[in-house]
């Protein structure tokens, strides 16, 4: 029963973040921590996302803005350690309620009849990267501030999904690595990333044929709708 989960979870996360750019541990760890424990699906889930990370920059590589993302990643470097630091003295639900009603209030204001303004400056890169590293390094949620950076620059679909695989490639190679110094890539572990392979590049095949009927103002009110329930579930989180 455990395989199947894991293979229908790998599947429908390829198939999420390759038509959205972003939502693979959205769908996963909810899934899979309850029955395969958070000791295998921490692990299993940072694998998964690299994997998926490296196949869809790969496929996007001529969108990739270098330079954009080379803030972002830098700029998140510095964050990560203050985040660390920061568990020590912010209490974890108070700050994941405000990541939520966050994530829902502007998911709210991006899906009104709006015009959202351009962040053309690169100090809101720079911002935006600060953050991510921030709530990365303390709850291990850095997405979101990039996510909403890249909505506000109204990124065409390809550099949208390419920018945020750069960005997560770097983030998810050195959680792998995390959890390999930690002894955390387990033979179950491994097993289940195996095994879950196959269904991801085939839900990963998939996604990027549905993301081709996506246009622009499609593919933003998707990604609106996908932030509106990542700031429910931060919030549900929260008030648990």
């Amino acid at each position: 029963m455990n395989n199947l989960l894991v293979a229908v979870v790998f599947f429908l996360a390829g198939l999420l973040q390759s038509a959205s750019g972003f939502g693979s541990a959205l769908i996963s760890m909810p899934l899979l921590a309850p029955v395969l424990g958070l000791g295998v699906a921490a692990p299993l889930v940072a694998m998964m996302g690299l994997a998926l990370e490296a196949v869809l920059l790969a496929y996007y590589r001529a969108a990739l803005g270098l330079r954009i993302v080379g803030r972002l990643v830098g700029a998140a470097m510095v964050g990560i350690p203050l985040g660390v630091l920061a568990t020590r003295y912010i209490e974890e639900r108070a700050a994941l309620l405000v990541l939520g009603l966050l994530l829902v209030g502007y998911s709210l204001y991006a899906l009104m009849p709006l015009r959202l303004p351009r962040l053309h400056s690169p100090l809101w890169a720079l911002l935006a990267g600060f953050l991510a590293g921030v709530l990365g390094g303390a709850y291990n949620t850095a997405g979101p501030p990039v996510i909403i950076y890249g909505h506000f620059r109204r990124w065409p679909p390809s550099t949208f999904k390419a920018n945020l695989q750069g960005f997560f490639l770097v983030v998810s190679a050195w959680v792998v690595l995390s959890h390999a110094l930690a002894g955390n890539l387990t033979r179950p572990t491994l097993g289940f990333f195996t095994l879950g392979l196959g269904p991801l590049a085939l839900g990963t095949a998939l996604g990027l044929r549905l993301a081709r009927h996506l246009d622009g103002e499609r593919f933003r009110r998707l990604v609106a709708w996908l932030l509106l329930a990542l700031g429910a579930q931060v919030l549900w989180g929260a008030l648990a």
